[in-house]
């Protein structure tokens, strides 16, 4: 099994173990491939035809590779199973080319607000009320910011696309606005909202209310500036609840779901990664053993539960292990307002670290440069990348 590296490695070390553990004659051997070299290794393995059994995709590039034919179509091995009906359907949605069926889900990720509760007391802020809208969100800055000590009061990524779009993107959503082209002849960038974000952002950079390290962050630290302690509000995923404990046991804080413009508008992105089989696999069928494991009731309470992991069944919510820990009850509600792009396109148009989407995000944050034409350029440049596709 290949598997990307910048993921939930932590979950996805926690799944093999579990399946060796119970099929000691049919083990899985693990291998982590650079997440900036994944797309293309195993696109380069299929070509040659020298794939794993069974892979970890990012979700969000499966329909590319579906499209391609690059991935086996499992659909009449396991369109009937039960498991499916609760399936996490951001997962299912990029898992389905031309109703046909290519993956199940393997660990889902969804963004959602953390705040830090520590710093919300010392601001005079309740800490048991999240901001609702963005403007409440650059109100509770201003006054975490205040209170100085390298202390700032929200955290931007300035250099990683795709955590951009993990957490600024649902900013974005909530505000109704779409960012992504589909396919040829989509308009990208479309609503108010876009901009509306745009200058949201550019007054936080401005105001002083992010860290000026935060400008150089390409998603390799993005996972350890909140349990930090010092950042006051930071969009990030479910997979931070584990890593700030870890990482500051004494601090609190709570989770609240990523504002709009308006009061009580939210969305998410649900992120994560599929189980798939590339096309050339020789163990087709235990690959879908694999699946069906992963799907089963007793992993999905035993395993990702335990570990405080979101179950990536919705039936599986209401767990022992959750009803424990109310963060991973808050965190779970953005699978409710939670969307999954689906586009052809999705690296070139968004996860480049040169593609339009950064690129507009950088000039909105750090320079003065008219805003609508920062959006005009990022609409031609997304726009050009899917009609080439």
């Amino acid at each position: 099994m290949w598997e990307r590296s910048g993921g939930n490695k932590q979950m996805v070390d926690m799944l093999v173990e579990a399946w060796n553990v119970k099929n000691p004659d049919c083990r899985i051997k693990l291998t982590y491939i650079p997440h900036t070299e994944m797309v293309g290794k195993i696109a380069q393995g299929i070509a040659s035809g020298e794939v794993p059994d069974l892979m970890g995709m990012d979700l969000i590039y499966a329909p590319q590779f579906e499209k391609a034919q690059q991935l086996v179509d499992l659909t009449d091995r396991i369109k009937e199973w039960p498991e499916l009906k609760t399936a996490s359907k951001g997962h299912m949605t990029v898992a389905t080319y031309e109703d046909r069926l290519y993956g199940v889900p393997l660990y889902a990720d969804v963004s959602a607000l953390f705040y830090n509760k520590d710093l919300f007391t010392k601001a005079g802020l309740d800490p048991d009320k999240p901001p609702t809208s963005l403007t409440e969100l650059r109100q509770y800055a201003d006054k975490i910011t205040a209170l100085g000590g390298d202390v700032k009061g929200y955290y931007l990524p300035g250099n990683c696309a795709g955590c951009n779009i993990f957490t600024v993107g649902p900013l974005m959503w909530a505000s109704g606005a779409t960012i992504e082209a589909k396919a040829k002849g989509d308009e990208p960038l479309v609503g108010d909202g876009v901009k509306q974000v745009l200058q949201f952002a550019r007054d936080m950079v401005q105001a002083g209310n992010v860290h000026s390290g935060d400008r150089t962050e390409n998603g390799e630290t993005f996972h350890l500036q909140f349990g930090s302690g010092k950042v006051g509000m930071m969009g990030t995923g479910n997979f931070n609840i584990t890593l700030a404990r870890q990482q500051n046991p004494g601090m609190k804080f709570g989770i609240a779901l990523l504002p709009g413009m308006a009061p009580n508008s939210s969305a998410s992105f649900i992120g994560g990664d599929l189980v798939v089989v590339p096309r050339g696999s020789e163990r087709v069928a235990d690959a879908v053993n694999v699946m069906k494991f992963l799907l089963s009731d007793e992993v999905q309470v035993e395993v990702y539960a335990k570990a405080l992991n979101l179950t990536t069944r919705t039936d599986m919510v209401d767990n022992k292990y959750f009803q424990a820990e109310p963060l991973v009850q808050d965190v779970a509600k953005a699978l409710e307002v939670g969307r999954t792009p689906y586009t052809l396109t999705f690296f070139e148009q968004i996860n480049s670290p040169q593609g339009p989407w950064l690129k507009m995000l950088q000039r909105a944050y750090y320079t003065d440069d008219d805003l609508d034409t920062v959006i005009a350029d990022a609409k031609k440049a997304m726009k050009d990348i899917a009609g080439q596709s």
